[in-house]
């Protein structure tokens, strides 16, 4: 799946002037974008600044004019950025962007840059051309904020149930100051929000579907609006529906339409089957993850393991580890989010994906295995104490780097598959390495109970004949024929163990001094 590629002008239009002001663009705005960095004054200082190769926009964070001077310079001997995001850009960066042909858009200096990037990537993942025939209408959150606010004469912005802002439709004069602040990323006025929650605005929305209507505040800068919760059915029907989400319509100069109650409420119903799909959905960044980590049906050459590399950040060389995590959650999406946190604090360069039921974390030039295991352990340690999770993880390295992490992640599946079917015999935090007898004997033992004509038929003769005679010879066998051990374990006489040997021996018409028929009674006895 390749990333979902807008126009420049698109990406803009769709950010709004309430968050960002093209400056330049001395290439036009068709050219096609779809992916996002960061570049800090760290970045620079340590040389760690990311090419143009691994990103067609770039987030200029803290970084003086010299630098962005002398990296801007640099990029024209490789792939030249689209455009560069710039709080309050000089007339000395702005002319040398034009320069190497890149567009240069200024960001309201009251933005926050985690907002930006949150919005843009959104943008990339869900929000694409309509007149392109692989448009897809159920995931844009900015095409449903849009033909709201076409329908109903107002500035419409939806927002999550933290009320941070998913989408927004496009605003003009008359957006009030609590609208910029929560489009920028910033809390409203602290007066303006303890009105809110003392009327019970918030407690109306969570709720019902019913539409709320928000007075007009002068003195606080507040013009009239109208609000509609997002209510969808989540994972657990029985509960009913769950709260997602608020669709603001700010109302301006011009009266709303008159059955603007009725849009809203038709809104609401659409936005939570977006959402719904969002959730369901990963985004492009995950997908890539997941495609490193062959969780995707395509295996991956090695030139498409080095543009994966490129697009996430991340050495292609060097020892990486692989970590999954299994447990008690069924919502490996929300693990992967929390073990992001750690992964990220431990290491910058950490990738976190979520399969269908496991967690996998890829750290690149992942150092000694000693440090991944400490971390590892760590992270069970405290999603226990924090949320009760009881987590398992195994560990693998890829020997060549990122071209052998899917090889790794299979490995780490199989310890997982084993610790499933025998937990009691695998620890917390192991790998293929520690727990291999215990996982070769698993796998072995699993492909003999699915086929059948493998199992010797003679343990169900025997098991219909004595159960007592099946716990003695499996007793028998795990002493290695050691009478007096096998009889401590049964609690039984020596001599009523060596009666009960003949006894399978005339059964089976086999001796058990033959170490063959050992191994495949043995492996006969695990299946059952």
């Amino acid at each position: 799946m390749k990333p979902a590629r807008v126009g420049l002008g698109q990406l803009l239009l769709a950010l709004d002037a309430t968050m960002v002001t093209l400056v330049e663009a001395p290439r036009g705005l068709d050219l096609p974008v779809a992916s996002a960095a960061l570049i800090d004054a760290d970045d620079v200082r340590l040389g760690l600044a990311v090419g143009a190769s691994s990103a067609d926009v770039f987030f200029i964070l803290g970084v003086g004019d010299d630098e962005v001077l002398s990296w801007l310079t640099s990029q024209t001997s490789r792939r030249i950025p689209a455009a560069i995001f710039v709080k309050e850009p000089s007339e000395a960066v702005v002319a040398r962007a034009v320069a190497v042909g890149t567009a240069v858009v200024a960001v309201e200096p009251r933005a926050r840059w985690e907002r930006l990037y949150r919005l843009v990537d959104h943008v990339f993942d869900h929000h694409g051309d309509r007149a392109d025939p692989t448009y897809d209408p159920s995931t844009d959150l900015f095409g449903l904020a849009q033909s709201i606010a076409d329908r109903t004469h107002g500035m419409v912005s939806i927002e999550d149930v933290s009320s941070h802002v998913l989408a927004y439709s496009a605003s003009n004069d008359e957006a009030d100051e609590l609208r910029r602040l929560s489009i920028l990323g910033r809390a409203g006025p602290p007066e303006h929000l303890a009105w809110i929650g003392r009327a019970g605005i918030f407690t109306a929305l969570r709720a019902t579907g019913d539409v709320v209507r928000v007075g007009a505040r002068p003195e606080l800068g507040l013009r009239p609006r109208r609000a509609v919760g997002i209510h969808h059915v989540g994972a657990d029907r029985r509960r009913g529906p769950v709260f997602a989400g608020t669709i603001w319509l700010q109302e301006g100069s011009r009266p709303l339409a008159e059955d603007a109650d009725d849009v809203l409420r038709g809104a609401g119903v659409l936005a939570a089957r977006i959402i719904s799909r969002l959730a369901a959905t990963p985004s492009t960044h995950a997908i890539r993850v997941q495609e490193l980590l062959g969780l995707r049906d395509a295996s991956l050459d090695e030139a498409q393991v080095s543009a994966l590399a490129r697009e996430l950040g991340m050495v292609v060389d060097g020892r990486a580890a692989v970590v999954g995590f299994d447990g008690s959650t069924d919502a490996p999406t929300r693990l992967a989010d929390v073990l992001a946190l750690s992964a990220s604090a431990f290491r910058r360069d950490a990738q976190v994906a979520a399969g269908s039921s496991r967690v996998y974390v890829v750290f690149p030039h992942s150092g000694k295995a000693s440090a991944v295991a400490s971390w590892t352990r760590g992270a069970i340690g405290a999603l226990r104490n924090e949320l009760g999770l009881e987590l398992r993880a195994a560990i693998a390295s890829a020997a060549t780097g990122l071209a052998d992490v899917a090889a790794a992640r299979v490995e780490v599946d199989r310890v997982l598959d084993s610790a499933e079917r025998h937990p009691g015999s695998i620890g917390r935090v192991t790998s293929l390495a520690e727990s291999r007898t215990t996982v070769l004997l698993d796998e072995i033992v699993t492909m003999i109970a699915a086929d059948h004509r493998l199992v010797d038929p003679r343990v169900a003769v025997l098991r219909a004949k004595d159960p007592v005679l099946v716990d003695t010879l499996r007793a028998y066998l795990d002493a290695c024929g050691d009478v007096a051990a096998a009889a401590s374990g049964l609690h039984v006489h020596p001599n009523t163990v060596r009666y009960r040997v003949r006894r399978i021996e005339e059964i089976i018409d086999a001796s058990l001094l033959d170490p063959d028929v050992r191994l495949l009674l043995s492996l006969s006895l695990r299946v059952g």
